[in-house]
């Protein structure tokens, strides 16, 4: 899987399980499936991830910095992985100067959430 997939599903698979009813009724209520893997209802990523932060115990600036945001679903936030990440998402830029790839990479990651039925917060 790649490693926007697991972000993906580290964060749509907290937000279903947090409301398992909620994940049944919307299914159960939602118009025919139109082939889209969307969710079918959109998934408040602030929401999963704020939750997250708190049961971590980890003061982690997860909304500005991509290793704070791999740390906190779990995954790995090496430099390799975060340029796989670059390279999976086509960054253009040079991997080598990782502080401006990392800022590409959590505005890159928040754009595609919001693209792949992510809700996030206006200004974010």
């Amino acid at each position: 899987m790649s490693i926007f997939g697991k972000i993906v599903s580290a964060i749509f698979g907290h937000a279903e399980a947090a409301t398992p009813d909620a994940a049944a009724t919307t299914s159960a209520t939602s118009a025919p499936a139109t082939g889209s893997a969307a969710p079918a209802a959109p998934v408040d990523v602030d929401a999963v991830l704020t939750a997250l932060a708190a049961k971590s115990g980890q003061q982690l600036n997860w909304k500005e910095s991509i290793v704070d945001l791999l740390k906190l679903l779990g995954l790995d936030s090496s430099l390799d992985a975060r340029k796989q990440l670059a390279t999976e998402l086509k960054y253009t830029g040079d991997q080598n100067d990782s502080a401006t790839m990392n800022v590409w990479l959590i505005k890159e990651v928040r754009q595609k959430l919001a693209e792949n039925g992510g809700k996030l917060p206006a200004g974010f």
